[in-house]
């Protein structure tokens, strides 16, 4: 093959799609750190997926940027977790290499990589080598200086192939952590399955979905699993009336929103009087139904697979187009859905609980967005909430590291709609807590910005989970199921018990200055179990104010901030 047009660049991203979804599992066992939080190649995959799902909705005449400019957008809206953003930005480069062209030759082929290359590391404020943009830049400039004119697409990219796997290979030597654990960037190794699909595709091997990948993964948390298996699921919507209040439950919308948001993705609940209209991805729609059925009648309803249709698709069948009962650019959000801050403000920050859902919202937060380690949200989840809100500045909290890159993109992409939107780059939830209480309704944007900016550094952050295999970190012998003590990014503690856990970590992390102790309980610990636990850190600690919260975040049995 000479040459890719337009059919043939939708196989092979498609292709490369499922080849990642394939392997996703090996890419998350590759996590640095011990916790059971490694999630590069869940979100590769869903990043990967959004954008295949775009491109598969395409008509059969859609010229070749089209597919790629697609593609590349399905990428963006999706783009969750560090990685996947990188990724998203690789083919947002690639795509616009491709404008004006009819078809992709060898030499168009290495220009798009080594452009979406570019375009990755103008995207990262601080580039770390030997991580995935190492690899996609030694593959594509070592492609550029090999590759011919005339030289067919499978040499391509067996060519680059070859050269991504000798750059991720050489990547424990660029990143220390890596050969201290053993291992290579996991990120990197997304990449590598990436560019193996579209070469096996090219070689007329298409890589189709091996539907056992989920279920065979020991590595993978449930909450990820839960993340993948959601991707698909059923599209649920409904139009009901409600009341009345003789026979049905009185309708709260607050609580009822939290409520599907806990049981599903993609929600739109708008409200109209007695009228209540719903669209939601879940896997179990019967029990959706049911609970709504409690508040009211319905008047229309509709329940797509969209797991079939999916498979249909991949297999070259075609679909009823989908109509939606429910539009999202319709939704009115009333003050019972967004507490605002003021008329003029307001803050979207991220939680991995629902007891920090709850004190989010009591300290000033308008909307909470579901996420954390295991599950990060995507661009396109921040961006559904900035449009929730009918106000002149908003501030983005993701606190969490994985997650700012994917605020930013969603910043970038609403400001360039005409909103005004700025992300405090925390990166943990005592670092949120303490930015959305030094903001100041009085203060103009940029002071706010500045002053929560600045007050990330008054708090110090740390976390107790569990290992999930035995290795060496830091000098710290750590065996499989052992408890963890992080601070900020460095293990510093390994015990058989969580509690004696968490009372080490807080001593490493005390000093002379700390004088507030908050401490977030996982849903794994309750406040009694805490009780003895509690008077040992007062007794070593007398001078220390301490709050406790229950957070009930999964993964991590006790969230620390002291100031």
């Amino acid at each position: 093959m000479k040459t890719i047009d337009s059919k043939t660049l939708k196989l092979l991203l498609t292709s490369a799609s499922n080849n990642l979804f394939n392997h996703y599992p090996e890419v998350d066992a590759l996590n640095v750190f011990p916790v059971p939080d490694g999630d590069t190649g869940i979100n590769m995959n869903l990043t990967m997926t959004s954008g295949a799902n775009e491109i598969n909705e395409l008509k059969d005449d859609a010229d070749l940027y089209t597919v790629a400019k697609t593609f590349a957008h399905g990428l963006l809206m999706g783009a969750r977790g560090n990685s996947g953003v990188i990724t998203s930005q690789i083919f947002r480069g690639f795509a616009s290499a491709l404008e004006g062209a009819e078809e992709i030759d060898s030499l168009l082929l290495a220009q798009a990589f080594r452009t979406g290359s570019d375009t990755a590391y103008k995207a990262v404020m601080r580039p770390v080598e030997g991580t995935i943009l190492t690899v996609v830049r030694e593959s594509s400039v070592a492609l550029s200086k090999k590759v011919k004119e005339g030289m067919s697409i499978e040499k391509t990219l067996e060519i680059l192939l070859k050269e991504a796997n000798v750059s991720l290979n050489r990547t424990p030597e660029l990143l220390p952590i890596l050969k201290e654990v053993g291992v290579v960037d996991s990120g990197g190794t997304g990449l590598v399955r990436i560019i193996e699909g579209m070469y096996l595709a090219s070689k007329e091997e298409f890589v189709n979905r091996n539907s056992d990948t989920i279920g065979n993964s020991s590595m993978m948390s449930a909450a990820a699993a839960s993340i993948a298996e959601e991707e698909f699921g059923y599209c649920t919507e409904f139009i009901m009336s409600l009341g009345p209040d003789s026979v049905k439950k009185i309708f709260n919308q607050k609580r009822f929103t939290e409520w599907l948001n806990d049981h599903g993705q993609s929600l739109v609940v708008v409200r109209d009087d007695d009228i209540v209209k719903v669209h939601v991805h879940t896997l179990t729609p019967g029990e959706i139904l049911n609970f709504a059925q409690q508040y009211g009648e319905f008047l229309k309803l509709k329940i797509e697979n969209m797991t079939e249709q999916h498979h249909a698709l991949e297999n070259g069948a075609k679909v009823e187009e989908h109509v939606d009962l429910v539009k999202e650019e319709t939704v009115h959000i009333e003050e019972s859905d967004v507490e605002f801050i003021d008329e003029h403000n307001a803050i979207i920050a991220v939680s991995s609980g629902a007891g920090i859902s709850k004190y989010f919202k009591e300290i000033g937060v308008s909307v909470v967005v579901s996420g954390g380690q295991t599950m990060n949200p995507s661009s396109e989840d921040f961006l559904s909430a900035i449009n929730r809100l009918n106000v002149d500045n908003i501030f983005i909290l993701p606190n969490n590291s994985n997650i700012v890159m994917a605020a930013n993109q969603a910043a970038d992409l609403a400001n360039e709609n005409g909103k005004n939107v700025f992300v405090i780059p925390s990166k943990t939830i005592p670092q949120g807590i303490v930015a959305t209480l030094n903001f100041d309704p009085e203060s103009d944007p940029e002071e706010n910005l500045k002053n929560m900016k600045f007050s990330l550094k008054r708090i110090k952050s740390g976390e107790v989970t569990f290992s999930i295999r035995d290795c060496e970190l830091n000098g710290i012998k750590i065996e499989k199921d052992d408890f963890i003590g992080i601070f900020e990014k460095d293990i510093v503690v390994g015990t058989k018990d969580k509690f004696e856990c968490l009372l080490n970590l807080i001593d490493k992390m005390v000093d002379d200055d700390s004088a507030l102790l908050t401490i977030f309980l996982g849903e794994d610990v309750t406040r009694e179990s805490l009780f003895e636990t509690k008077k040992e850190i007062e007794r070593r600690h007398p001078d220390l104010n301490i709050e406790v919260i229950e957070g009930q975040q999964n993964v991590y049995s006790f969230l620390i901030g002291i100031e």
